[in-house]
């Protein structure tokens, strides 16, 4: 792999858990908006169901590996299948696997590496900080808040070494973070 791949029309929603993306990105669906559902809540709850180790709490190794495996098909499959005029919202990247394994200490492989070099999304980044007031745990969230802040803390810095911009989301209801977004895409759109 040597080309670099831009895909303008992608945007990566990411943050910590609990942060209220996935609220966020249900409203953008319901606007008519492409989303591509988060990986690692999917694998989650596929080893949750057949008992599998790819779960942060058995393997961490194993889970880093196939979130980020299935966050570049994803990005693949994506990037075949859809308008390269519309707006596509992928709930965190694969760049978050990479995050993943800073977090738990694991070796970026030469493949992760290359891929987040060369395979890239729109360079702004919507990331959603700590909000306490609606964090809660559940079957696929198990972090506490300080794992949470630290989470957000190395997805900021995660992406920003790869050359994203960084734009927080701020803490405001749903529909406003929606506007939100949409205007600062329209404002780094091209006019036609």
């Amino acid at each position: 792999m040597t080309k670099i791949k831009i895909n303008n029309n992608f945007f990566v929603i990411t943050g910590g858990p609990g942060v209220g993306k996935t609220t966020v990105l249900k409203e953008l669906e319901n606007r008519n908006y492409k989303v591509i559902p988060e990986i690692a809540r999917e694998l989650i709850r596929e080893q949750n169901q057949n008992n599998g180790n790819a779960l942060p709490w058995k393997n961490k190794e194993l889970y880093k590996d196939l979130m980020f495996e299935r966050s570049v098909k994803s990005f693949e499959q994506t990037g075949r299948t859809e308008n390269k005029e519309k707006p596509v919202f992928f709930d965190r990247g694969f760049l978050d696997a990479v995050c993943y394994a800073k977090l738990i200490g694991s070796e970026i492989s030469e493949q992760m590496e290359s891929y987040a070099k060369k395979w890239r999304y729109h360079k702004n980044v919507f990331i959603f900080p700590p909000w306490r007031d609606i964090y809660e745990k559940d079957n696929e969230r198990k972090q506490d808040w300080n794992e949470a802040v630290l989470t957000f803390e190395k997805m900021t810095e995660t992406y920003k070494n790869y050359g994203y911009a960084i734009i927080e989301i701020p803490k405001m209801p749903v529909n406003e973070r929606v506007e939100f977004i949409l205007g600062l895409i329209e404002q780094t759109t091209p006019a036609e």
